[in-house]
C-alpha cells in the first residue's frame, strides 16, 4: 500500500504523522481484519490457525502502512512481502478469490482508519490523504497483482509436480512393478478404485496434432479414460462402468486416432495394468500398418498368438508359403489378396468375387492353384488352420520378412 509520487514536505509529515498513529493501532485494525474475513469465509480459519493468521496478517498491515509514507527510492518491500505471501496462499490451498478480498479488505480498512484517525481531524490533514488516495490505492492494486500472480504461478508449478508425480505412479502400474502400497497410493492419487473392472488401450499415432486432438473429452462417453503419451502410442487406461463394455469402448475409440488400436482383456484392479498393457500391446500387433480400427485381444487370439513368437511365425510362413514367396509379386499378391478375401467372406466364393470383381470360377481356379502352391487343402481342417495363420503371420511380418524367406 505504498505511494510513489512527488511529495511536498508538508504532505509527507503529515502522512508521516498520520501512519505512526496508525501504528499504534495496528492491534486493533488486525483483529478487526481477521473478523471481517471469518465473517465473509470460514475457508480462512480452515486453512490457517488463528495465531499465524494474526502474525501474518499483522505483519502485512505493517509493512503496508510503513510503506505508505516511505521515501520514493526506498524498496517496495510491500510488494516483495505481496509475493511471498501469494505463493504461501496457494501452497495451503487458500481459493485465489479470498487471497484477493483479503487484500481489498485490509485496503479499505487502512484507509478508513487514516481518515477517520488522526490525519482527519483537520481540513488540511484531511486534504492531504485525499491527493494520496489515488496514489495508495494504485499501490494496494499492485500488491494484490503481484499476490495474484505469484499464486497462479505456484499453483501452477504444484499442479505440474502433481501431475508428474501421478503419472510416475500410472506408469509404475503400466509397467507391472510390485512395489507395495503402490495401488492404493495410484488410487488415491488418480481418484480412481483400486479395485473394478479395468482395460488398457494402446493406440498406435504417427501425428502430433492426431494426440493432441485425441486428448480432448470424448463426448457423452460416460467411461473414464486416464491418458499417458508415448513416442509413437497412447496408453490409456479405462475403467469401465455398469453395463458398459469392450466393444463400445473400441468403438468410441476407432478412428480417434491416426493408426489402429488394441484393448486388453478386463482386468479386476489397479494392480493388473501392468499385465493389461501387455496383452493390449499384442493386440495392437495383430493389426497391419495401414489399419484404423481398434481390435480386442480376445477376438484376436489365433493371430495375438502368431505374433507373439515371431521366429515360429517365420518358420509357419516359409513352410506353408515357401512356393508361394517364390513367384513374382504381382501374381503373390493375387492369391494371397484371394485367400484373404475368400476367409473374410466365410469361405463363399461368389462374395469372394464380389469383393474382388472378377467371376467366382475365377476365384476357383486361384484357390486351387494356391492350394497346389502350398501342398494345402481348404476343404480340411488342420490344413486350413494352416493357411489362415500362415497369412496372418505373412500379412503382419511385412514383405521385407517375407523377402528374407526367397
Amino acid at each position: 500500500m505504498g505511494a510513489r509520487r512527488r511529495r511536498t514536505g508538508h504532505d509527507w509529515k503529515v502522512l508521516a504523522e498520520s501512519c505512526t498513529a496508525l501504528l499504534e493501532r495496528l492491534p486493533e485494525l488486525v483483529d478487526e481484519h481477521l473478523r471481517l474475513l471469518a465473517e465473509h469465509s470460514s475457508v480462512y480459519d480452515q486453512v490457517l490457525p488463528p495465531d499465524q493468521q494474526w502474525r501474518e496478517a499483522e505483519e502485512a498491515m505493517r509493512i503496508g502502512i510503513e510503506t505508505i509514507s516511505a521515501p520514493r527510492d526506498a524498496p517496495r518491500r510491500d510488494l516483495k512481502y505481496a509475493e511471498e505471501a501469494g505463493q504461501r496462499r496457494a501452497q495451503q490451498g487458500l481459493p485465489l478469490e479470498l487471497l484477493v478480498h483479503a487484500y481489498r479488505s485490509a485496503g479499505y480498512l487502512v484507509w478508513d482508519a487514516l481518515l477517520e484517525g488522526t490525519g482527519g481531524q483537520e481540513p488540511e490533514r484531511l486534504g492531504v490523504l485525499m491527493r494520496s488516495a489515488t496514489l495508495v490505492w494504485a499501490a494496494i492494486d499492485a500488491q494484490t497483482a503481484v499476490a495474484s500472480e505469484a499464486y497462479r504461478a505456484t499453483e501452477m508449478e504444484l499442479r505440474r509436480r502433481t501431475d508428474e508425480q501421478l503419472h510416475a505412479l500410472l506408469d509404475a502400474l503400466l509397467e507391472g512393478q510390485e512395489t507395495p502400497g503402490l495401488a492404493a497410493r495410484a488410487a488415491a492419487g488418480l481418484d480412481l478404485p483400486e479395485r473394478g473392472a479395468y482395460a488398457v488401450v494402446v493406440l498406435r499415432t504417427e501425428r502430433r496434432d492426431a494426440r493432441e486432438a485425441f486428448h480432448r473429452p470424448l463426448p457423452a462417453a460416460g467411461y473414464r479414460f486416464v491418458w499417458r503419451m508415448r513416442a509413437d502410442r497412447e496408453v490409456g487406461v479405462v475403467l469401465l462402468g455398469p453395463g458398459q463394455d469392450l466393444d463400445a469402448v473400441a468403438r468410441l475409440l476407432s478412428g480417434r486416432c491416426s493408426g489402429p488400436g488394441g484393448i486388453s482383456p478386463v482386468v479386476p484392479g489397479l494392480a493388473e495394468l501392468g499385465r493389461a498393457r501387455r496383452l493390449a500391446e499384442l493386440a495392437l500387433r495383430t493389426c497391419p500398418p495401414d489399419a484404423h480400427e481398434v481390435v480386442r485381444l480376445d477376438q484376436r487370439m489365433p493371430t495375438a498368438l502368431v505374433v507373439s513368437q515371431p521366429e515360429l511365425a517365420g518358420r509357419l510362413v516359409a513352410d506353408v508359403f515357401g512356393a508361394l514367396i517364390s513367384l513374382e509379386p504381382p501374381d503373390r499378391a493375387v492369391l494371397l489378396e484371394t485367400l484373404d478375401a475368400w476367409l473374410a467372406c466365410e469361405g463363399s466364393a461368389g462374395r469372394a468375387a464380389g469383393r474382388l470383381y472378377c467371376h467366382r470360377n475365377t476365384v476357383f481356379n486361384r484357390l486351387r492353384r494356391l492350394e497346389q502352391l502350398t501342398s494345402r487343402s481348404l476343404a480340411r481342417p488342420r490344413d486350413l488352420i494352416e493357411l489362415t495363420l500362415a497369412l496372418d503371420a505373412y500379412r503382419l511380418s511385412g514383405t521385407t520378412a517375407a523377402d528374407r524367406l526367397t
